[in-house]
């Protein structure tokens, strides 16, 4: 293996949830009593909790001449040009510079990511844009990767 790497959600997402389900228990305390609340909020804690560890469980790996990012796989002989993007052309890249037929795992706690190339002409896909907390290692990871396969 490469590179790995789970984009799990920041601890401040926790926080938040923490903070959300005691209002949300003090509502419902003072109107249907701790009991239904009790229930409430068990309830929107087991939801809130499942999406956060959803959202936050998707992987990026390098291994076996395969880039993996979320649910889609591509083999490092289809990736053309790879680099990691700064802040600003990650922002300018998801957002104004976006082609729609790109593959994104977008993460919008994280401001920077990697730009893949697909230089596969049978592939409609243009490039992978991959959120990352550590883009100029997975750019060198693919990098050293794509070099290895040859």
């Amino acid at each position: 293996m490469r590179y790995s790497e789970r984009l799990t959600v920041p601890w401040r997402w926790w926080v938040v949830l923490v903070f959300f389900l005691a209002s949300l228990w003090v509502a419902y305390a003072a109107w249907l009593g701790p009991g239904v609340a009790l229930l409430v909020t068990g309830a929107a804690a087991l939801i809130t909790a499942g999406v956060l560890v959803g959202y936050g469980s998707a992987r990026i790996w390098v291994a076996d001449g395969v880039l993996e990012a979320g649910r889609a796989a591509i083999p490092l002989s289809a990736v053309g040009t790879v680099r990691a993007l700064t802040a600003e052309e990650a922002r300018e890249l998801r957002g104004p510079k976006a082609d729609p037929r790109a593959y994104l795992l977008l993460r919008g706690y994280l401001p920077r990511a990697v730009y893949v190339e697909v230089a596969d002409p049978a592939d409609p896909t243009p490039y992978w844009y991959v959120s990352t907390r550590r883009p100029d290692e997975l750019a060198a990871a693919l990098n050293s990767a794509k070099a290895h396969a040859r």
